[in-house]
């Protein structure tokens, strides 16, 4: 006698937030949101000429401390997030730290974003728009000398607080 078949459960359709039941787009409420203390860590690369990476390195680039000007693009555009990506909630940032590596094998400049706030809503994009900021101001910086630069991997590594709880990128 043959066992009962049994059926998959049908797997639950993810759904846009961003869309109402009409599909037309709008803020997410989040007015009853507990709030909570919420961070959100990213990482991107820009992978450049070996002479650029030695301009970086040493200091010398004609623009300046490339390094520092990028640090600090981050943190502001962390901080205007909310203009430049239409739905997203204006955030107060209780903390915002961008910290670059250096790879001297493989011409590359790392920046690494952590954001933190106390609030209804995560903080994701805000780490991610400060990471794309400062290597596109590395970019912006040095492209006298190299526009052959690439930008490469930003993600989200990392995420806690909230309803949804903590999430950390399978970086495999």
């Amino acid at each position: 006698m043959k066992s009962p078949r049994k059926t998959a459960a049908k797997p639950v359709a993810p759904t846009l937030t961003h869309f109402d039941t009409a599909g037309q787009a709008h803020m997410v409420d989040v007015g009853a949101k507990a709030e909570t203390a919420r961070v959100a860590r990213t990482r991107g690369s820009i992978r450049m000429a070996p002479a650029t990476f030695e301009l970086i390195r040493g200091g010398n680039a004609k623009k300046g401390d490339v390094i520092g000007i990028a640090r600090i693009a981050a943190i502001q555009a962390a901080k205007r997030t909310a203009d430049l990506i239409p739905l997203c909630h204006p955030l107060a940032l209780t903390r915002v730290a961008a910290e670059f590596s250096l790879d001297a094998k493989k011409h590359r400049v790392t920046i690494e974003v952590t954001a933190e706030t106390l609030g209804r809503t995560g903080v994701e994009m805000e780490a991610l728009t400060a990471a794309a900021a400062g290597l596109l101001t590395i970019y912006d910086m040095c492209k006298a000398v190299d526009r052959g630069m690439v930008i490469e991997e930003i993600k989200l590594l990392e995420k806690a607080g909230g309803k949804s709880g903590h999430w950390k990128h399978d970086d495999k």
